[in-house]
């Protein structure tokens, strides 16, 4: 039979952990506030500037993969940014000087994610998600990611919040877009998700989508293999 002192003992503990929980809420609601009175204050520089403002600001981001090394270190130390950019203007000031998917050479990643997010499948913001994943013929490529890099930069993908941003795979035999979000257990968002970049792209039927979490690339050190829904 416990006694009084180990049930007193087991409450205060109890309360202890209750607060943490509360210290951390508290906590993650205060950076979401201070994000969120950020971004109103760029938007609002931008738009006393004469520029629109989007939504998130954006980072590009260039993957030049070494042949042979598969290590994460070695991965992440090839993750080059290019340019970040927080206005409509912004934006087509760099991607009219990006160079195009098809002049790329074999093996790239060209990434687009928000300001704050690393397309590291460890960063915090996507160690709980995963990505859609769609396999292109290398002559249409270039118009699909076109068409999602707008999409995402104009937050037009339902369940917007929930995107952490997109990445273009130059491979020797085919293009891969992919999609990450936030959440691979939230269902209804990443079902909606597909059913968005489905529209936003215009896709045919003839083209599958694959869905992976995060956490199941790192166990098999894949971004594309062994993925576990299709639609």
């Amino acid at each position: 039979m416990e006694s009084k002192m180990d049930i007193t003992e087991k409450k205060e503990g109890e309360s202890n952990n209750s607060s943490k929980g509360l210290n951390n809420n508290n906590i993650n609601n205060e950076l979401t506030d201070s994000d969120s009175k950020e971004a109103e204050e760029r938007q609002a520089r931008e738009l006393k500037a004469g520029l629109h403002p989007l939504k998130h600001k954006f980072v590009f981001w260039y993957t030049r993969r070494t042949p042979g090394v598969r290590t994460q270190t070695a991965y992440e130390d090839n993750i080059k940014k290019i340019v970040d950019f927080s206005t409509a203007e912004g934006f087509w000031v760099c991607y009219c000087h990006l160079a195009g998917p098809s002049t790329l050479p074999c093996p790239t990643d060209l990434h687009l994610f928000k300001e704050g997010i690393r397309p590291l499948w460890e960063d915090s913001a996507n160690c709980n998600g995963g990505k859609w994943i769609i396999r292109f013929k290398k002559v249409v490529s270039g118009r699909f990611w076109e068409d999602l890099v707008l999409a995402l930069v104009g937050d037009q993908l339902d369940y917007g919040d929930n995107v952490c941003g997109a990445v273009l795979s130059i491979r020797f035999n085919e293009d891969i877009l992919s999609v990450w979000n936030r959440n691979a257990s939230d269902h209804q968002a990443v079902m909606a998700l597909r059913d968005s970049i489905k529209r936003h792209l215009k896709l045919l039927h003839s083209y599958v989508m694959e869905y992976k979490p995060h956490d199941a690339s790192l166990r098999d050190n894949s971004s594309y293999r062994n993925t576990w829904l299709r639609g």
